[in-house]
């Protein structure tokens, strides 16, 4: 017969393994949500040409060949960015093409289902993204402004149905972030422009905002619209180098308030 001094030993030795062994399966959960705080996942989204890639690489302090080139020459692959600070906090960015096509909607899949983001930075031009042209065809594509336009509200409604359908079934995304690119191109009607994107304007692009706020919840997701340029004329341009720089800034610092880092 066990002594009563063993079987206490024992059944210590079976809480604290228990104990020992819960802390084990917890620790992955746990390492998950403090990277999570620290370095929050955000979709980068919007239609081909609005320079997506380009402003995920002024974020994440990267200088690539894509960005020092003229053009936005877009990717059909997800590409992934990441920015870090002295302070051990950061982002980890997700690009997802804005191609029409299989790779893309497999990015939407994972940043959307699989592995749900934290926040959303979608990329609009205002009608000024760089046309694209046909697979396989050569020349200059064209196209107008309008017709821009329309394919950016088109794509938007692509996204913001993913958004609500996960918005309805997790805590995520929290936040989402209109940002409109390539506000150097008219320096003189940012406001509009921020105006056009903006819930509640009664605008084509105002009203799909609101019907995603009321379908996930509009104390839920919170909307911001800013506008941002990647790279600024000289001094006496509508909008020098300093200003765009000031654009970013702003942008950096919303994101940091939303992700909680200030």
């Amino acid at each position: 017969m066990q002594s009563p001094l063993r079987h206490g030993r024992a059944a210590i030795g079976t809480t604290l393994a228990g104990g020992a062994l819960a802390a084990l399966s917890q620790a992955p959960e746990r390492a998950s949500r403090l990277l999570r705080h620290r370095y929050p996942t955000v979709a980068v989204t919007g239609m081909t040409g609005v320079g997506k890639t380009r402003l995920a690489d002024r974020l994440s302090k990267r200088a690539s060949a894509e960005s020092a080139a003229g053009p936005d020459v877009g990717s059909a692959v997800m590409e992934r960015r990441t920015r870090r600070n002295a302070r051990l906090r950061g982002y980890r960015f997700r690009v997802v093409p804005g191609e029409n096509a299989a790779t893309r909607l497999g990015a939407l899949d994972e940043v959307f289902h699989d592995e749900p983001v934290d926040g959303v930075l979608h990329v609009v031009a205002w009608g000024h993204a760089t046309p694209r042209r046909t697979g396989g065809t050569t020349g200059t594509a064209l196209a107008t402004r309008e017709e821009q336009l329309a394919a950016e509200l088109e794509d938007w409604s692509i996204t913001a149905h993913r958004i609500a359908s996960m918005a309805v079934r997790r805590d995520r995304p929290t936040w989402l972030v209109v940002a409109v690119t390539k506000a150097d191109l008219f320096a003189d009607d940012v406001d509009a422009a921020v105006h056009y994107y903006s819930p509640g304007s009664g605008t084509p692009f105002g009203d799909k905002l609101d019907e995603l706020r009321a379908l996930a919840g509009g104390a839920k997701l919170s909307i911001d619209v800013l506008p941002v340029c990647a790279r600024g004329g000289d001094k006496r341009s509508a909008m020098p180098e300093k200003a765009c720089n000031d654009l970013l800034g702003r942008l950096e610092l919303r994101m940091a308030q939303l992700s909680g880092h200030v």
